[in-house]
This record gives C-alpha cells, sequence and structure tokens, in this order.
C-alpha cells in the first residue's frame, strides 16, 4: 500500500496522546493510594494540554488525506459496521474527556466525594473521568487498529498483532512522553513513568516481531498464477498494461525498492526499541533532565518510520497487475 503521511501522523499523534492520557490517570491512581509522590494541578492541566493537543493535531492531519473535507462528518453514518465511523465517534469523545479531566484539576475540582477500599482510595471527579478515559482510550486504540485488521485482504495488517502493536506502541510512546514531561518539570516521576515505558515498549517488541515474522512467512492465497487462471509454476509480469500511472498504480504501491524497505524495517527497528530503552536507563543513572526528553522524540521519530513500514508492507492483490513497470 502506498504510505500517507496524514494518516502515518494521525495514527502516531493520536496514541501517543492516549498514552499520555494513561500515563496521567496511572500516576494519579498511584498517588491517590500514597504508591508515589503526588503531584499538584499544574502537571495534570498541563500534561492534559499536551495529550489534548496531540489528539487535534492527529484530527486534524487526518484532513490531508479527505478528498472532499467538506463531508467528513459524514464518516460517522456508519458506526454500525464501520471501524472508521466508530474512530471518528470515539476520538472526540476521548478529547472531550482529557479536556475536563484537565480542566477540573486546574480548577481544584479534587475534593473526594467518596473513599473506597475500607479508606484507601480517594475518589473525586477527576478520578471518575480518569476510569472513563481510560476505557474511552483502550476502545479508540481498539477501533483505530481495527480500520486496518478487518480488511481480510490484506493478509499482513489482518491479525491480533496489529491491535496489540496499536496499543502497546501508542502507551509505550505516551509513557516515555510522560517520563519526558517529568523530566521537563523536575519532579521525581521520570523514574516511574520511565520503567512502565520501558515495560510498554518491551511489550511493543513482542508483538511486533511476532507480526514481522508472521508477514514474513504468509503464504498468499492470491497469487500471478491464481489471477490468471495459468497454473505454471514460473510466471513472471513484464508489464503492468499501461503507458503512464493511474490511481490503482499511486494509491496501492509504495513504490520503493525492497532495500528501502528493508532499511526502512531495521531503522524503526533501532529508534523504536532499543535506542529509547537505552537513553532512558541512563537517564536513571545520570539523572539527566534532557535524555528522557530524548528517548521520546528518538522513539517517535522510529514511530513514523514504523508506521510507514506497516502501510508499505500490505500487499494489495491489485498490485499482482499493476505493480511491475516494464
Amino acid at each position: 500500500m502506498h504510505p500517507a503521511f496524514s494518516v502515518i501522523l494521525l495514527t502516531t499523534l493520536i496514541g501517543a496522546g492516549q498514552g499520555l492520557f494513561l500515563a496521567l490517570f496511572t500516576g494519579q491512581l498511584y498517588s491517590s493510594i500514597k504508591l508515589i509522590e503526588a503531584q499538584g494541578a499544574d502537571f495534570y492541566a498541563g500534561g492534559s494540554t499536551i495529550s489534548l493537543l496531540l489528539l487535534i493535531a492527529g484530527l486534524g492531519a487526518s484532513f490531508f488525506h479527505l478528498g472532499r473535507p467538506e463531508r467528513a462528518w459524514r464518516a460517522a453514518s456508519k458506526w454500525r459496521t464501520s471501524w472508521l465511523s466508530r474512530e471518528v465517534i470515539v476520538l472526540p469523545l476521548m478529547m472531550a474527556v482529557v479536556f475536563f479531566y484537565g480542566l477540573f484539576h486546574y480548577i481544584g475540582w479534587t475534593e473526594p466525594f467518596y473513599v473506597a477500599g475500607g479508606g484507601i482510595l480517594p475518589i473525586d471527579v477527576t478520578l471518575v473521568l480518569g476510569f472513563l478515559g481510560v476505557v474511552i482510550a483502550l476502545a479508540l486504540f481498539v477501533c483505530t487498529a481495527m480500520i486496518y485488521a478487518s480488511v481480510k485482504f490484506l493478509e499482513e495488517w489482518h491479525s491480533p498483532y496489529t491491535v496489540g502493536n496499536f496499543t502497546f506502541l501508542g502507551m509505550a510512546s505516551g509513557f516515555m512522553l510522560a517520563a519526558a514531561f517529568s523530566a521537563y518539570l523536575g519532579n521525581h516521576l521520570v523514574g516511574f513513568y520511565g520503567t512502565w515505558a520501558v515495560i510498554f515498549t518491551l511489550l511493543a517488541l513482542g508483538t511486533r516481531t511476532a507480526s514481522l515474522l508472521r508477514n514474513a512467512t504468509l503464504k498468499h492465497k492470491s497469487t500471478l498464477q491464481t489471477a490468471i487462471g495459468v497454473r505454471h509454476r514460473q510466471i513472471v509480469q513484464k508489464s503492468q498494461g499501461f503507458t503512464g500511472g493511474s490511481f490503482n498504480t499511486r494509491e496501492f504501491f509504495h513504490h520503493q525498492s525492497p532495500e528501502f524497505l528493508k532499511l526502512v524495517r531495521l531503522a524503526f527497528l533501532v529508534l523504536v526499541f532499543p535506542l529509547p530503552l537505552f537513553l532512558i536507563l541512563i537517564s536513571y543513572v545520570l539523572q539527566s533532565p534532557t535524555l528522557p526528553i530524548a528517548a521520546f522524540l528518538v522513539q517517535y521519530l522510529g514511530l513514523l518510520a514504523e508506521r510507514w513500514y506497516f502501510f508499505a508492507e500490505a500487499r494489495h492483490p491489485q498490485n499482482l497487475y499493476y505493480q511491475s513497470i516494464a
């Protein structure tokens, strides 16, 4: 498939925004039961602002992929059958929860109205919003991933690994961003968020490696032989049948060499996994305020490459006819 940078930005930006919100709520939950140091309202309000800006930027990027942006509202009309429509509905809900979560922290609506667990967990309106946001964020991860995982004829995408990759990579980048935000503010949560970022990065490494191994050994149901009804074992396509380009040749093929794909795969495997892990672990030792920020930036750059490869890796069956050019 042809990787559209608008969709690459959409999926990586909202993934980081969702992950950051989950990190903020995780920190609040831990601090509520006195497992980590509590943070002030500015921390949650500032983090929510960053999360909301990422979600808005991702939504804005998606408009560049639309042929008729003024009709974007119609995308929500097929929510019964379309994962895209469900994403269009869930994303604004996520943005609303993040907005009010940050606002209520900022204006100080954090007085507990109930204490659960025998006096252990004080519950206020922000905690309730946080629990709701967790459900919505996980639903949004599933909706975004299922847009691709539900496409059966693109066998590289049609796998549970797609949902796992979108979820764990988004959470890894979000918690890495929370560590970077903590380092920027100079609080003591860099280690807490960094540890969770390491955990989610390793989980993402497991699912992404599994998907790469699966896709490398895929036996596609459609082949050149089945497409033209000729059962000879050696058939080579010499021409695509066109003298010029078309929608088919532009949108369903990445137009890059196998060597370039291998280079991109190596780049994201290094930038998303070992390099940010090394930076965040070294930051523990050196107590560096800049290394966690560098770790997030490096990982996000790698995520852009990973998402480009995710789209380019999918082999559309129509390329049996149109991929080769004489």
